[in-house]
Order: C-alpha cells, then structure tokens, then sequence
C-alpha cells in the first residue's frame, strides 16, 4: 500500500512539473574565442541591449529565456580588434531533447504548454562555443 502511494506522489509530481524545467537550468554557459585572441566582444540581446562584453578567451553566462511565454532569447556577438574587420556571429535558442522526449516520457500536456515555456530550462544555446576568425582588413590605397 505505501509504495503504491509513493508511486502515485512521484507520478503526480512529474505530471505537474514540466521534464526541462527539472533538469535544464534558465543560464548557459557560452565560451568565446576568437582567432587572434585578445578581441574584444560585445553580446546584444534580440532586443539590440548590450548584455554582456569583454575580451577573449571569456566564459560568459546568457539568460536562455526572457520569462515570457515561449520567450527564447537570441543573441548577437560582435567581435572587434585594432587592424582586423570585425566579425558579428549569432546565438540561437532551440527546443531540447529534455523538453521534447522528457515531457513525451514524464511532464505530459503540464510539461509542454505549461511549466518549460516560462523556464528557459527547455531551451539550448548554439553554438555553445564560439571561435571567430578574424580577417586583417586591407591597406588602404595612398593616391
């Protein structure tokens, strides 16, 4: 009798928690590299707002969601240095594998349209690593 209440607990809990929101996170971690190192990065957020900067190699942390209803941030990194044509790469958020199998598996309907379109833990950045190459820019032509 009480393991068949404890299965029934652990059932119910699943079913009212979504799959991604219990093992995804709302940050990931992003590296960011470049070749030559030493450039200088700036990452704009969909909505065009700086939110993170500095200089590679970095590890930086970006927000996989805004908070809103399916809101799945999208970013823009733009690398620059002194003699070199900068170089603008974006980072995509999808769906992931926990939110898509996990909740077919455990979070059911709650899972799917409830609980992971609110928590970025449904979402995964790419790349996950970024390594720009940067192209030295051209001489300009004295006359």
């Amino acid at each position: 009798m009480k393991k068949s209440i404890a299965l029934i607990l652990v059932s119910v809990s699943l079913m009212l928690s979504g799959c991604a929101s219990i093992v995804g996170d709302n940050a990931q971690s992003i590296n960011v590299n470049s070749d030559p190192s030493g450039a200088n990065f700036v990452i704009k957020d969909d909505n065009g707002k700086a939110v993170s900067q500095g200089t590679t190699p970095a590890s930086i942390s970006l927000q996989k969601s805004d908070g809103s209803y399916f809101g799945k941030k999208q970013y823009n990194i733009t690398f620059s240095k002194d003699g070199y044509s900068p170089v603008t790469l974006p980072i995509k958020s999808n769906a992931n594998g926990w939110y898509i199998a996990g909740n077919l598996l455990f979070g059911g309907l709650i899972g799917w349209f409830a609980v992971d379109p609110f928590n970025g833990g449904m979402y995964t950045l790419n790349p996950k690593e970024t390594n720009a190459i940067l192209a030295t820019k051209p001489n300009p032509i004295v006359q």
